[in-house]
């Protein structure tokens, strides 16, 4: 700036200026130009380093912080976090499984109590509008609160009102772990609309890459339905088209006329304008008559039965549940087997002999019990194990977590067992896509 005095300018970014973000954003982006979307990712100061092998990983490191020193760009160590399986970015916990919600900032939500005007209610849906792609009918759901925003509306917290705002809160507690796309490989969408709004789900290997949705808006509500059939097709594409631009996509809808758009040969205006769009991904419009059958039935197949048998007897009276379950001799022999090496185990049966421990004793067969049930020896793969076959088996039809949980008890325990049967039945893809609670 020029003042009477003299030419100045700044050296170095000061704080508080509007645009220091946009500024800083872009010298990031310049100087690490080469490697985005190859295995860096870059927000402002956030350097996201990704890799497939160790060795792949030395040498992203290696060019990062070579090209950090080049352009004389320091970072403090005590900020920086390397070679972790796990990465908080964003708002977001990263892992080889996918992408989840991060539970501390959920924490915030959780705690909110109810909007008492309408700034607070743009408060609450800012926050969890930003993990909408987690929530299937985002939109829907919070239509109720958005409608309070308006201006020529009074402000009423009214029962519709609190069930959103309280079914908002307990989506974002259950939130799915979405998969990480890649860019590779095909994408499958599904489509709906109704008088509500649109939504749509972005799939990729019988998979869940992300939710979409919107309200309609006010023209759009004297639509036809042919018309917000291909709105909500319109929808995906657009919001979505840094996935699928360049690549395949294959779209399902359950309105049997849109896939003859492409042959139809009297369109009006507004859908020979939406037809121009459409052309310009290679994707097919296909017709399925229920979503849940069709997304439950790709992911059946990618399901396999697990070893174990942890029923003893099916009730007579239903096949879909189980009303008392036992650990069959050979589960629990390999438990008793894995319990040696467990170091809490061994600390508690030292405990047993030396005067004993309240409810934790020595059963029959020498394996550690607490209560009259088997403890469970911290294994991941022999948890994991258990928890798939007592959720998945062909004849338990995918109990929610409180069943499946009672269902366990009576014949196992680990510490923390209700939590990793919640963390379970929230992450598996079938409960997702089919039950009523999930969408």
């Amino acid at each position: 700036f020029r003042t009477r005095y003299g030419h100045f300018e700044f050296v170095v970014m000061p704080f508080g200026l509007s645009n220091a973000p946009a500024v800083f954003m872009d010298l990031m982006i310049r100087v690490f130009h080469p490697f985005l979307d190859q295995f860096v990712i870059v927000f402002i100061d956030d350097i996201l380093i990704y890799s497939k092998s160790q060795k792949e990983h030395e040498e992203h490191l290696r060019a990062v912080l070579s090209t950090l020193r080049r352009e004389k760009l320091y970072e403090k160590f005590s900020k920086c976090e390397f070679w972790l399986q796990r990465v908080a970015f964003l708002g977001h916990i990263i892992t080889s499984a996918g992408i989840e919600v991060d539970p501390s900032k959920i924490a915030a939500v959780q705690n909110w109590s109810a909007p008492k005007n309408p700034s607070e209610v743009r408060s609450f849906l800012g926050l969890a509008g930003y993990y909408h792609r987690f929530i299937e009918g985002f939109s829907k759901i919070a239509l109720p609160l958005s409608q309070l925003t308006r201006k020529s509306v009074k402000f009423e917290w009214k029962d519709h009102c609190e069930s959103s705002f309280q079914e908002l809160k307990r989506r974002l507690r259950t939130a799915p772990v979405l998969t990480i796309p890649d860019p590779s490989r095909s994408f499958t969408i599904y489509s709906d609309a109704s008088r509500q709004g649109l939504g749509c789900v972005l799939m990729q290997d019988g998979q869940v890459v992300a939710y979409a949705s919107r309200q309609l808006k006010t023209h759009e509500q004297n639509y036809p339905t042919h018309d917000l059939e291909l709105a909500a097709v319109v929808h995906a594409l657009k919001i979505w088209r840094h996935y699928l631009y360049g690549g395949q996509c294959e779209i399902f809808t359950d309105h049997k006329s849109l896939q003859y758009i492409f042959t139809q040969k009297e369109l009006n205006m507004r859908q020979r304008r939406w037809l121009e769009l459409v052309k310009d991904y290679d994707c097919t419009i296909q017709y399925h008559p229920g979503k849940a059958n069709v997304v439950a039935d790709a992911l059946s197949r990618k399901f396999s039965r697990m070893q174990i048998q942890l029923v003893d007897a099916l009730p007579t009276a239903s096949l879909g549940s189980v009303n008392s379950m036992q650990v069959q001799p050979t589960l629990r022999e390999r438990i008793r087997q894995e319990q040696a090496s467990d170091e809490f185990i061994r600390t508690i049966d030292g405990k047993v002999h030396a005067g004993g421990v309240e409810g934790f004793h020595r059963g029959t067969d020498g394996a550690l019990e607490f209560r009259g049930r088997i403890v469970v020896p911290k294994v991941e793969a022999l948890r994991k194990e258990i928890l798939s076959e007592a959720h998945t088996a062909p004849y338990l039809a995918h109990p929610g977590s409180t069943k499946m949980y009672h269902d366990l008890k009576g014949a196992l325990w680990w510490k923390g067992l209700k939590k990793d049967v919640a963390d379970f039945v929230r992450r598996c893809l079938t409960c997702q896509q089919v039950k009523a609670e999930h969408k």
